[in-house]
This record gives structure tokens, C-alpha cells and sequence, in this order.
């Protein structure tokens, strides 16, 4: 084995065990989350104002839509996070992802 295929297997190994890592630090909260599979609705935020819908369960990931005071929505499952509020799965039409569970409503 010469020194490039070296290189390469070692960058390989590498790849592999950063991933190996990055699943199972997702793992855990994956774990903590709870299946809702029914309906709400968008409260507590200002008729005026819209609720931010996020790629990921955080408020600083990407926003990929938002909803508006009083929106149905179908959840799908929630996550709990530790020391903060819980984080559900929602979609409406074609909008999809993430909100903070204290803005939903049965």
C-alpha cells in the first residue's frame, strides 16, 4: 500500500466514524420524542404576527415557511428537550417541519 491509498483509507475511517458519532448524537432525542398524530391549531402568537416553521427542532435552524394565528395543522409526533420547551412535527398543505410545541393548541 503507497502512501496516497494510505491517505485515503485513513480519510475514509475518519468519515466513517464522524458519522457513526453524528447518529448517535441524534439519537437521544429522537428517542425522548412521543407520537401525537391528531390536530391543533397555531395559538398565542399576535394576529399580526406568524409562526415560524423550522427545518430542525431549534430556533435558530433554518425557517423553510411559517403559519399564521389560528392555522390548523396536523402534528406528528413531538420531542422533549431538556431544559427547554418541546419541539413537534407539524404540517399544513405544503408546509412541513418544526414549531415550539407552547404555540399549539388542541
Amino acid at each position: 500500500m503507497n502512501k496516497a491509498q494510505e491517505k485515503v483509507l485513513v480519510a475514509m475511517l475518519c468519515g466513517a466514524i464522524v458519522t457513526a458519532a453524528a447518529g448517535f448524537a441524534v439519537q437521544p432525542a429522537m428517542a425522548a420524542g412521543y407520537a401525537v398524530d391528531g390536530p391543533a391549531r397555531v395559538a398565542g402568537v399576535a394576529q399580526w404576527d406568524h409562526l415560524n416553521v423550522r427545518k430542525w427542532p431549534a430556533s435558530y435552524s433554518q425557517q423553510t415557511g411559517f403559519l399564521r394565528a389560528g392555522a390548523q395543522v396536523w402534528v406528528e409526533r413531538c420531542i422533549e428537550v431538556r431544559n427547554s420547551s418541546d419541539w413537534c412535527l407539524v404540517e399544513r398543505n405544503s408546509t412541513k417541519g418544526w414549531v415550539n410545541s407552547r404555540f399549539l393548541a388542541p
